[in-house]
């Protein structure tokens, strides 16, 4: 019977881990790196397969019996109760063109259900954590969802999918509505700090379409952990293996579901 892996466990092996690979992703930030392409804009480095690896083979050997999704697709797919899920450097593109913003996401999946999960910026050395029933942390602080009531005064975020030039489904009419709506949106282009930043009330509501489980696997655990609110664009629930997500603090959720539900209905000024 596998034996369930307590929050201590699972700090103890992987924010030393993490912590390594973002000293590796620092060192060779700003600095010349192979780039290939996947499609048209979706970028992978060598730095991304270099982090992944050193991230799948420590799981591997300590938990060599688990399942491993990672985006780079290292690893194993195996019978097992559970699933580490990585995302080795969320934001490739902007560390493509020294743009400051990339993290390192993993997430631990238990029977189905997220049980813990962090994410690494490591240019501001912002950890943030979570472990299912526990709470959220920055850099061992406990953090909190906003307390913004009306999505006229919400900062929001967003993202674009890489097949945005190809699908019809491509949020640009959801962008264009939440733009009249709300107080402003960003876009970041790193899901898994996107969701940090909600959960850190820096946003307060963010969505976005296309999305895997490796963009939000670890970011939707330490933000309901914060206190936010997760579900899809219709208020049903969540799962990482949607496409659609929506997430706020609670307070603003309703009116996001308005908006979304607009769809590509014309605005009015």
């Amino acid at each position: 019977m596998t034996k369930t892996i307590s929050s201590k466990a699972f700090y103890n092996m992987i924010v030393p881990l993490v912590k390594e690979v973002g000293a590796y992703q620092r060192s060779r930030y700003s600095k010349a790196v192979k780039v290939e392409f996947k499609g048209d804009i979706n970028l992978v480095t060598e730095v991304d397969k270099k982090s992944e690896a050193m991230l799948v083979s420590v799981i591997q050997k300590i938990y060599p019996d688990h399942d491993i999704l990672a985006e780079e697709g290292t690893g194993t797919r195996k019978d097992s109760q559970y699933k580490w899920i990585i995302d080795p450097l969320d934001g490739t593109t902007n560390f493509a063109h020294n743009y400051p913003l990339f993290a390192i996401s993993v997430a631990l999946e238990f029977k189905g259900d997220i049980l813990a999960g962090v994410v690494y910026d490591p240019l501001r050395d912002e950890f943030f954590r979570a472990f299912k029933g526990c709470g959220a942390f920055l850099n061992d602080k406990p953090i909190k969802a906003s307390k913004v009531g009306q999505l006229s005064k919400a900062l929001l975020v967003t993202g674009f999918a890489y097949n945005v030039k190809k699908s019809q489904d491509n949020n640009l009419c959801h962008f264009n509505n939440m733009i009249f709506k709300a107080q402003a949106v960003r876009r970041d282009g790193v899901a898994a700090i996107d969701l940090c930043y909600i959960a850190c009330g820096r946003y307060d509501g963010f969505w976005e379409l296309n999305l895997y489980p490796w963009d939000t696997a670890a970011g939707v655990l330490i933000a309901a952990e914060a206190g936010a609110k997760i579900s899809c664009f219709n208020g049903g629930p969540y799962s990482i293996y949607e496409r659609d997500l929506l997430v706020s603090n609670n307070k603003i959720h309703k009116e996001m579901i308005k908006v979304l539900k607009m769809g590509k209905l014309p605005m009015k000024m």
